[in-house]
């Protein structure tokens, strides 16, 4: 086993384009994982080998890669920027110790980076920042590095200042050793003397960071006021402490494609970001467990994937104790037995058996497992400790599937279903009425990659129809005094249940609550269950357009029975029927999902942009300019944004971007209600 105290588990993080793969593939150059550079651009990158990743050039899933750096031990998580394949990032997250944050020197901190950001922060990662193609023609430090303050409210200790920019972009100051180190065309780094047209930027920065450092830890506060300056072992040692804390983020600049700047990444990952043994507890669905090699074994299954040669795979974080090769597990999850075979390590698509046991904070990958799926905890035989899930965003989108051939239903419902092994954030369904077969996911983006993915892998012709909006319905007014009563007879046993509820609405969001107030036994005990799932089926299925009825309470308070003839199934009929009833009497509502859009352009595009968002029925909150972009939130009905990206492409040149989430349910507008109530009807009558 490694040693643990400098072994290293970290996730790299940062929006669409930041350029996250290109430095991965930077930092295994450097180890000496891969002995060429693979670019993006030409699909031949180490981590992303799916060919929907080759084809649309950018991450679909996490990239996992392990590697000695120095003669210690790093695992490497590569996460997808874009937030059609960021659902899961929570995942990725759990099962690293610290955060690399890459932002793109040309547009600085972007919407999806404060929200990537945010969420780091949340989970109270030590991280720290990588500012990227600092090589590009509209390279702008200053923008980029003044955005992790202003925008991203972090505290950054710069630990490399650049020399030189766009194509002359040559080197970096190291403002820890106060030296100049110069890069060579392959990679190397040699030391020089501080360009004198930067020396006082240089000296100014160094005050700022020492400052920062200082602030940071009331003793070094004390000993800089004293002295005017921390020695370099106080600095280092600030340094560790302020990142640990989350008081500060070091930042180191780098062109990924032209590796510049690998070394200083991983030397700063090395010195910086923390160990296994320093991570929190974990947290349990019942107690908790230390991150330690002496603690019971237990495992976080964080990703699935299909490998065409290996089948499944599984990939777990070593949370406590060690993993061993050939050795039996529980599934605490599941209460399912398995039998781990070898331990692999992954780096992209290649796995390499492991050497001895593996200790926490290990990224190990198990094949073949039987009974274990994303979110689940292995642990020993004996032992019941299952980790707290982390929380997952919702769906956002939800698209109707359909064989290309008639008849073939039940293949592609079997195809897709394979893919939710690996994609969390992907729930399949049917429509209990229209019989469609209905999949969810982040994006559109999201779900048609997905769809590809079946086609290639299991060779299902699928079609996509148009995006399902998850409208729901409600009551405006309750109803009083409502009978439900199911009677029916034939030749021997009739059947027989009578039911009186009222119904009244609820708050936006409160759900739905059963209130059983039957006394003198007017409906025996037994059958009161059959009444609320006879109402709750019932809502499931919709009154106005089909769609599940939402935040409403029912008050049984009375009714009759027969001595022979009533059973479980009568009163549920009659539950069923008294809720029909009870819609008929009261008002009804449709619901329409509302999103909060937050979309970021270039100022020039702010006017046609908040007036795209109003015709689209949005409610604009507010706009913020900084260095040129001005980001823009509202409140967006959902079924006005479901072509909302290439719009914004065509709007902006390509210059645009945004992302949504869950806001709310409102209610829809009469005209916009009537529209989706017609469409219902008439899907039905054809059927």
């Amino acid at each position: 086993m490694s040693d643990l105290k400098t072994q290293r588990t970290y996730a790299l993080v940062g929006h669409g384009g930041s350029g996250k793969t290109t430095v991965a593939e930077m930092l295994l150059f450097n180890a000496g994982v891969v002995n060429r550079l693979g670019k993006v651009e030409d699909g031949n990158t180490v981590l992303d080998y799916e060919p929907e990743e080759i084809k649309r050039r950018g991450s679909v899933q996490p990239g996992f890669a392990s590697f000695k750096w120095k003669k210690n031990d790093h695992f490497l998580i590569d996460t997808p920027g874009d937030s059609n394949f960021a659902g899961d990032l929570s995942y990725s997250l759990t099962a690293a110790d610290g955060a690399v944050l890459v932002i793109d020197a040309v547009d600085g901190v972007k919407p999806l980076t404060r929200k990537i950001w945010a969420q780091v922060q949340e989970m109270g990662m030590p991280s720290m920042i990588v500012i990227n193609k600092m090589d590009r023609d509209r390279a702008d430090f200053d923008l980029a590095f003044n955005g992790i303050s202003d925008a991203l409210g972090a505290r950054p200790a710069l630990l490399y200042y650049p020399i030189g920019s766009k194509e002359n972009f040559k080197g970096v100051v190291d403002m820890l050793s106060g030296k100049a180190l110069m890069f060579g065309e392959d990679g190397t780094v040699s030391e020089a003397d501080i360009p004198g047209d930067i020396a006082d930027d240089v000296e100014m920065i160094r005050e700022a960071m020492v400052e920062n450092i200082a602030e940071s830890d009331e003793d070094l506060m004390e000993k800089y006021f004293e002295d005017g300056e921390l020695s370099p072992e106080d600095i280092t040692k600030g340094l560790q402490a302020g990142v640990a804390s989350g008081e500060l983020v070091p930042v180191v600049v780098a062109s990924g494609l032209n590796n510049q700047g690998g070394q200083m990444i991983l030397d700063a990952v090395q010195n910086l970001l923390p160990g296994p043994l320093t991570h929190k507890a974990w947290e349990g669905e019942e107690g908790e467990r230390a991150s330690s090699p002496d603690e019971p074994l237990a495992c976080f299954v964080f990703k699935t994937l299909a490998d065409p040669f290996a089948g499944q795979l599984t990939i777990v974080r070593v949370l406590s104790g060690e993993l061993t090769a050939d050795s039996h597990l529980l599934n605490a999850s599941n209460d399912g037995k398995e039998r781990v075979g070898q331990l692999l390590l992954t780096s992209g698509k290649d796995q390499n058996q492991a050497d001895g046991a593996m200790g926490p904070g290990s990224i190990v990958t198990l094949a073949k497992l039987k009974n274990t799926a994303t979110g689940d905890t292995l642990v020993g035989e004996k032992d019941n400790f299952i980790l707290k899930k982390p929380e997952m965003a919702p769906q956002l989108i939800t698209f109707a599937l359909a064989p290309a051939e008639k008849g073939d239903e039940d293949k592609v419902y079997a195809a897709v279903a394979k893919l939710l092994d690996e994609d969390v954030t992907l729930t399949l369904s049917r429509d209990e009425e229209s019989g469609d077969i209905l999949l969810s996911g982040m994006g559109q983006n999201h779900i048609e990659i997905s769809v590809e993915k079946a086609k290639r892998r299991y060779k299902a012709d699928i079609v996509l129809k148009t995006p399902k909006v998850p409208y729901r319905e409600t009551f405006k007014t309750g109803a009083k005094e409502i009978q439900g009563r199911h009677k029916k007879q034939s030749g021997g046993r009739g059947q027989f249940g009578d039911c009186w509820i009222t119904i009244a609405p609820k708050t936006h969001g409160e759900g739905y609550e059963f209130i059983d107030k039957i006394v003198g036994g007017s409906i025996p005990r037994q059958f009161i269950p059959a009444v609320d799932k006879g109402v709750q089926e019932s809502a499931a299925r919709g009154v106005l357009a089909g769609y599940p009825v939402i935040d409403f309470e029912v008050t049984l308070y009375d009714g009759s029975y027969h001595n022979v003839d009533s059973s479980e199934m009568a009163f549920k009929v009659a539950g069923s029927l008294a809720f029909k009833a009870a819609c008929a009497k009261a008002k009804m509502a449709l619901l329409e999902p509302v999103m909060l859009v937050t979309v970021a352009v270039p100022d020039s595009f702010m006017g046609d942009v908040i007036g795209d968002l109003s015709s689209r029925r949005g409610k604009v909150l507010g706009s913020d300019s900084q260095a040129g972009l001005t980001e823009v939130k509202a409140h967006v009905p959902m079924a006005e944004m479901l072509k909302y990206a290439p719009d914004l492409n065509s709007m902006t040149g390509g210059q645009g971007t945004f992302f949504m989430e869950f806001a709310s349910y409102e209610e829809c507008p009469p005209q916009e209600a009537e529209k989706v109530i017609a469409a219902h009807k008439s899907a039905t009558e054809a059927e």
